[in-house]
C-alpha cells in the first residue's frame, strides 16, 4: 500500500525505526546503530511494502547531528541508506558544509559516495573534487581535487583564487586533523609554480602541530645572504620547542631556539642562540681562528597563592656587539632579575635581585653593580573619620661591586595625608612625613674632595617634611565644549641639605626635570638623593574638551626655592632659586591629528633646554608620525655627550585593502648624519602574506659597520 502526503509545510516525523539488523545482532546493538531520522519536505511518499520514504521539494533530513538538504531524498528504512540529488547541502556537526550534485549515504549519513563535491571547512577554506568517498564521518577521500583557503572573487567567481593546490588524490582525515595530497601542483593566480608527489599539512582545526613554520629570507652586508627556517615541536599541550637556525653565507650557521612551558602555577620561556664565526678584532677585521658567540634570554612568572607570585628575567650575551650584529636586539644594557612580590589590598611587598651587563665600549665589568637583595614594602591605611590616611614605605638594599663602591641601605618613610575640599570648591592636600635612612658604605669617593680618597663606614640622615597642595578647578560649558581652568600651587618645607657627601648616588642619576614631576615632594627618581629646603611649585592647567572626543590641553609651571640646592647638577633646571619653566601642549581635535609638545625653557632667557614633539596625523589610509628631540648641551642629563638633536619620521600608506607601504628615517640633526632609514611593502589578505623590508643602518661600533639588510617573508595560510 502506498500513502501520499502533499502540501507545503507538511512535516512527517518518522519515529524511531528500530529494525532487527541481523539474526545474530542483539536488540541493544540495533538501538545503538540506528538513530532516528527526521524528514521535512513539501511532499513525502511513504511506501510500506518496500520500506522507502521519498521526499521532494525543500527537503531536510536530520540524523545523528547531521542535517541534509536537497531537492529530492530517498530513505530506505531497512538499509538505513539515504540517496539525495539536486542542490545538496550537508551540514556536519564539526561545522563543515558539503555541497554536491548526488549523494548516497549510510551509517547515519557518516559514510557513502558523493559526486561533484564542494566542501567549506570550519575556517572558510574550500575543497572541490570530481568525487569523494566518506567513511566514519571523519575521513573524506577525494579524486581530482582542489584546496584553497582563499575566497573567490565576488565579481569573477570563475577565476582561480590567489593560490590553490591541485592533486589527483586528497585525503582529509579529521581524526588525525591532517590533509594529504598525492601528485600535487601548487598554483599562484592559476599558474602552476611547483609540483610534489606527496604533501601534507594540518587541517584548519589544528592550533598546535609539529612541523616547519614560515621561513624568512634576506640579505645583509655583514652576514651575506640569510635564510631562517623555524621548526616547531609540539611536545605536549603545555610545552613546545621552536628551533630557528639562521643560515648565512658569510658567517656560517647561527643555532637559535626557544622553549616554552606552562605549569600549574604559571609559565616560563627560555630562548638563545650560539654560533662559531671567524674571530674579528675591534675594528671588525678578520683574524685567525674562530670564536664562540651567543646569548640567552628567559622570562617566567609563577603564582604562589592569591597574594604572592615569583618570577625571573634573564638576559646575557657573550660580548657587546653580538645581539646587534645578528639582529637579536639593540639594548645598551642587559638586566637579569629574580623577584618575589605580593599585593594585598593597598599593601605591597617585593624582594628583587638584579645583575647587569653593559654593552657600551666604556662599560667596566668591575664597576657594574650587583644588587641582591633589594626589598620594598608599602602600606596605605584605610581612610579615617576625616579622610586622613597613614602611609609607610620601607626599603632595604644591598649593592656591591667587584671593583668599586658598595653600599647597604635601610630607608624608612612614615607619613600622614589628609585631602579635603574648601568652601569654593578648591581642593587641598596636606602631607607630613618623617624619613630616616641608614647606610653602610665601602670605598666611597666623597663629593668635593680633590684627593679622590675613599671612605667606608656608617652614615645616614633623618629628614622631616610637610607639604600643602592647593588647586582650584573651574569648569565652564560653551555649547558642546567644556572648558577647564585649574591653577595649582604646592608648598613644601624640609631642612636644607639632607645629602651627606659620603652617601653614594646609585639610583638617582637618571634625572629629568619636566611637567610630570614638578609637583613631586622629591623630584629625584630614587632614594639616594633627597630634595631639601623650603620650595614653592606653581602651575596653570587649561583645557577644552569637545563632545565628539576632541581636546586641547595646556600646562606650564615653575618652582622656586629660598636657597639653591647643590644636589641638583648645573643644567638640570633646578640648580638655582628659580627653576626652568616646564610645560606641555596636547592637541587632539580628532582622530586625524594627535600632537604633544613638551618643553623646558630657561628661566632667564626662555631659551629651549629640552624639547620633545610627538605628532601623528592623517586618515587611516595615510598615517604619518614625527618625533623630535632636542636637548641643549648645557643640560645635566647630557653633560657627558653634549648637545643632542634628533628627528624620527615614519609613514604608513595603505594602497588598497591588501597592500600597504611603510617607511622610516631617523636622523641626528646635531651631526647632520642619518642613523637609519628603511621601508617595506606588504601584501596581506585572508590567505596570504608577502612582506619585503629594506633597512640601512649607519652606526659604527667596533666590529659593527654600516650595513644594509633586505628581508622578505612569504606566508600561506594553513601551510605553516
Amino acid at each position: 500500500m502506498t500513502i501520499i502526503v502533499r502540501g507545503l509545510g507538511v512535516i512527517l516525523m518518522c519515529a524511531v525505526l528500530l529494525l532487527t539488523a541481523a539474526r545474530h545482532t542483539s536488540a541493544q546493538q540495533a538501538d545503538e546503530l540506528n538513530l532516528p531520522i527526521v524528514l521535512q519536505a513539501d511532499e513525502i511518499i511513504h511506501n510500506n511494502q518496500d520500506g522507502t520514504v521519498i521526499a521532494t521539494g525543500n527537503v531536510e533530513a536530520a540524523q545523528g547531528g547531521r542535517v541534509l538538504m536537497a531537492d529530492r531524498i530517498t530513505y530506505n528504512e531497512r538499509t538505513n541508506r539515504v540517496t539525495a540529488s539536486g542542490n545538496i547541502i550537508l551540514l556536519e556537526p564539526s561545522g563543515e558544509v558539503i555541497f554536491a550534485d548526488e549523494m548516497e549515504l549510510e551509517d547515519e549519513m557518516k559514510s557513502g559516495l558523493i559526486r561533484q563535491i564542494r566542501i567549506i571547512l570550519s575556517d572558510g577554506s574550500r575543497f572541490a573534487a570530481n568525487g569523494a568517498v566518506r567513511s566514519g564521518g571523519n575521513r573524506t577521500e577525494m579524486s581530482k581535487a582542489v584546496f584553497s583557503p582563499c575566497p573567490l572573487c565576488a565579481k569573477h567567481p570563475d577565476e582561480a583564487p590567489l593560490w590553490q593546490i591541485k592533486a589527483n588524490r586528497v585525503v582529509h582525515d579529521q581524526e588525525r586533523q591532517e590533509i594529504t595530497y598525492t601528485d600535487a601542483t601548487f598554483e599562484l593566480f592559476g599558474v602552476p609554480v611547483a609540483y610534489t608527489p606527496y604533501f601534507s599539512h594540518p587541517d584548519p582545526t589544528v592550533k598546535r602541530r609539529s612541523g616547519f613554520l614560515t621561513p624568512s629570507f634576506g640579505s645583509n652586508s655583514q652576514l651575506g645572504s640569510t635564510v631562517q627556517v623555524p621548526y616547531f615541536f609540539n611536545l605536549a599541550p603545555d610545552k613546545d620547542v621552536t628551533l630557528s637556525p639562521i643560515f648565512t653565507t658569510d658567517e656560517g650557521v647561527v643555532l637559535a631556539g626557544e622553549y616554552r612551558q606552562r605549569v600549574e602555577s604559571g609559565q616560563f620561556s627560555l630562548s638563545g642562540s650560539i654560533t662559531r664565526p671567524e674571530r674579528r678584532d675591534a675594528s671588525g677585521s678578520v683574524v685567525s681562528g674562530r670564536e664562540t658567540r651567543g646569548h640567552i634570554e628567559g622570562t617566567g612568572a609563577f603564582k604562589i597563592d592569591d597574594d604572592w607570585k615569583w618570577g625571573f628575567d634573564v638576559a646575557r650575551t657573550t660580548d657587546d656587539t653580538y645581539l646587534r650584529r645578528y639582529d637579536f636586539g639593540s639594548e645598551d644594557t642587559l638586566t637579569s632579575n629574580l623577584f618575589v612580590e605580593g599585593i594585598r589590598g593597598r599593601n605591597y611587598a617585593a624582594i628583587n635581585a638584579y645583575s647587569f651587563q653593559g654593552l657600551e665600549i666604556d662599560d667596566d665589568t668591575g664597576n657594574t653593580p650587583i644588587i641582591a637583595p633589594i626589598m620594598d614594602y608599602s602600606f596605605i591605611s584605610d581612610a579615617g573619620r576625616l579622610g586622613q590616611r597613614y602611609t609607610l614605605d620601607a626599603n632595604f638594599m644591598e649593592l656591591y661591586r667587584t671593583d668599586g663602591t658598595g653600599s647597604t641601605r635601610l630607608a624608612l618613610d612614615g607619613g600622614w595625608w589628609l585631602p579635603f575640599m574648601g568652601p569654593f570648591g578648591d581642593l587641598y592636600s596636606v602631607k607630613a612625613s618623617l624619613r630616616g635612612d641608614a647606610y653602610w658604605v665601602t670605598d666611597v669617593v666623597e663629593r668635593g674632595r680633590t684627593d679622590l680618597s675613599r671612605t667606608s663606614g656608617l652614615t645616614g640622615r633623618i629628614v622631616p617634611q610637610i607639604s600643602l597642595d592647593w588647586r582650584l578647578p573651574m569648569i565652564r560649558s560653551a555649547g558642546s565644549v567644556r572648558q577647564i581652568i585649574e591653577p595649582i600651587v604646592k608648598f613644601t618645607v624640609s631642612p636644607h641639605g639632607g645629602n651627606p657627601s659620603d652617601i653614594p648616588n646609585e639610583d638617582s642619576q637618571a634625572f629629568e626635570f619636566d611637567d610630570t614631576n614638578l609637583f613631586n615632594e622629591n623630584r629625584f627618581s630614587g632614594l639616594d638623593r633627597i630634595e631639601g629646603g623650603p620650595r614653592l611649585s606653581y602651575g596653570f592647567r587649561a583645557g577644552a574638551y569637545g563632545a565628539s572626543g576632541g581636546s586641547t590641553t595646556v600646562f606650564i609651571g615653575q618652582s622656586f626655592r629660598t636657597k639653591a640646592d647643590s644636589a641638583f647638577a648645573p643644567g638640570s633646571g633646578l640648580e638655582g632659586n628659580l627653576s626652568d619653566f616646564v610645560g606641555r601642549i596636547a592637541i587632539r581635535p580628532s582622530k586625524l591629528l594627535d600632537l604633544t609638545y613638551r618643553f623646558r625653557l630657561d628661566s632667564d632667557s626662555l631659551a629651549s633646554r629640552r624639547t620633545t614633539i610627538d605628532l601623528t596625523a592623517g586618515p587611516d589610509w595615510l598615517r604619518t608620525r614625527l618625533g623630535f628631540l632636542s636637548i641643549d648641551e648645557g643640560s645635566a642629563d647630557l653633560s657627558t655627550i653634549g648637545r643632542r638633536e634628533e628627528i624620527n619620521l615614519a609613514l604608513r600608506l595603505k594602497l588598497g585593502p591588501e597592500w600597504s607601504f611603510d617607511a622610516f628615517h631617523r636622523r641626528d640633526l646635531a651631526e647632520n648624519d642619518s642613523i637609519n632609514i628603511g621601508g617595506g611593502l606588504t601584501y596581506q589578505n585572508e590567505c596570504f602574506l608577502f612582506s619585503l623590508q629594506v633597512r640601512k643602518d649607519f652606526t659604527r661600533d667596533r666590529d659593527l659597520k654600516p650595513d644594509t639588510s633586505i628581508n622578505f617573508v612569504i606566508k600561506f595560510r594553513n601551510l605553516g
